[in-house]
C-alpha cells in the first residue's frame, strides 16, 4: 500500500487522491468528450464499493464510459450481455459433476470479477434479476447451501436505455436500491459534439482507446477507501442527511420514500466528493450535489404528481430548499 495514503486524511494524502484521480481522468478521456460529473461519481462508487446503474439513450457513451473506466483500473473485467432468455446460472455460475471424483465441481460465472459490466440490465427477466440481489449487497454467491465470495475490489457497472420499453422489463425497487447511484447521461452539448466530431474524424475505429492504459492498482483503491472512510463528517451533517432522507418518508408528493441504506449511502459519497476535492471535511454542498444522484431511483412519485409531469429532480431540488442547512 502506497505510504502517501496512510495516516490521518491529512492535505498531502489528498493531494495524492487527486493525483491518482487525475491519471485516471486523463486515460478515460483520451476518448470521452465531456461526462465529468459522470467521470466523478463512477469514481466515487468505486472507492466506497458501490454499484452504478447508468441510464440514457442509445448512443451516449454508456458502455463505452464503464469499459474505459475498467480499463483505466488494473483489475478483472467482464461483460454480461442481459437478454430474455438468459438464466441466473449464467450469470452466477453452476455446480458440474465430475465423473473423474465422482462429485460436484461449481463452475463460476461472469459474475465473478472485480469489475462487471451488466449491458442492458432491464432486458433480463425478474428470476434473473434476482441472482443479483446477494452478489450486489453481500459479495458472495450461494449456490446449493455453499458461499463463494467475491475478491476485492467488486462493482456493478449496468447500463440501461429509458426510452426503449419492448422487451425490457422493470427493475425491482429492492434491486434499485442496491445500486449507489443512477447516472443519468445527457446528450453532448454542441460543442462538445463538435469536438467528438473532430477526434474521430480520421479514427473510425476509435483505436484512440485502445492507447487507454491501468492507471489505479488494486492496493491503490484499497487505500482510497481507507483514506476516504476517515474524511470528517460533523454530528450536525449527519443529522442534516438524516432529516432529507426523513423528509422523502412524510412528503405528500411521494408513493415510497428513501431507507436507511440511501443515507448511508450519502454520507459515504459525500466524504468522498469532499476528497476528491481535496477536503479533509463534509460541506453542505458536498450533501446536496450527492443527494439526487442517490435518491433518484430510490423515491417514487405518486400517481398524481407522475400525471402533473412533476419530476423526481424537483422534488428533491423543493426537499433541500426546505430543510434547513447546519450553520
Amino acid at each position: 500500500m502506497n505510504d502517501n495514503f496512510m495516516g490521518e486524511a491529512s492535505s498531502s494524502s489528498l493531494q495524492h487522491l487527486q493525483r491518482t484521480v487525475e491519471k485516471v481522468r486523463d486515460e478515460v478521456q483520451k476518448v470521452i468528450i465531456g461526462q465529468d460529473s459522470t467521470l466523478d461519481l463512477l469514481l466515487i462508487a468505486l472507492f466506497t464499493g458501490g454499484h452504478v446503474l447508468i441510464e440514457g439513450v442509445p448512443g451516449v457513451a454508456k458502455t463505452l464510459s464503464a469499459k474505459l473506466l475498467a480499463k483505466a483500473v488494473n483489475v478483472e473485467f467482464t461483460r454480461i450481455q442481459f437478454t430474455p432468455d438468459l438464466m441466473p446460472s449464467d450469470v452466477t455460475g453452476t455446480s458440474i459433476f465430475n465423473l473423474k471424483n465422482a462429485e460436484f465441481v461449481f463452475n463460476k460465472g461472469p459474475i465473478f470479477s472485480n469489475m462487471v459490466l451488466i449491458d442492458e440490465i432491464n432486458r433480463a427477466p425478474a428470476k434473473t434479476q434476482a441472482s443479483l440481489f446477494e452478489v450486489m449487497e453481500e459479495r458472495q454467491v450461494s449456490v446449493d447451501g455453499i458461499s463463494y465470495p467475491m475478491s476485492f475490489p467488486f462493482m456493478i457497472l449496468a447500463t440501461q436505455n429509458p426510452i426503449e420499453q419492448e422487451g425490457t422489463y422493470k427493475l425491482p425497487e429492492a434491486q434499485l436500491d442496491r445500486f449507489l447511484f443512477r447516472i443519468k447521461i445527457k446528450y453532448p452539448s454542441q460543442s462538445e459534439e463538435q469536438q467528438i466530431l473532430r477526434r474521430f474524424r480520421n479514427d473510425f475505429r476509435k483505436r484512440v482507446s485502445e492507447t487507454v492504459q491501468a492507471v489505479l492498482t488494486i492496493e491503490e483503491i484499497q487505500a482510497c477507501q481507507d483514506l476516504i472512510e476517515k474524511i470528517h463528517i460533523s454530528d450536525q451533517l449527519l443529522d442534516y442527511i438524516a432529516a432529507i432522507i426523513n423528509n422523502t418518508r412524510n412528503n405528500g408528493d411521494l408513493f415510497l420514500g428513501a431507507s436507511p441504506r440511501a443515507s448511508l449511502a450519502i454520507m459515504q459519497s459525500a466524504k468522498a466528493y469532499a476528497a476528491l476535492n481535496a477536503r479533509n471535511f463534509v460541506t453542505p454542498d458536498d450533501i446536496q450535489f450527492i443527494a439526487y444522484h442517490v435518491l433518484n431511483h430510490r423515491i417514487i412519485l405518486t400517481p398524481e404528481r407522475e400525471m402533473e409531469g412533476m419530476e423526481v429532480l424537483d422534488v428533491v431540488k423543493d426537499i433541500i430548499a426546505k430543510v434547513e442547512v447546519p450553520r
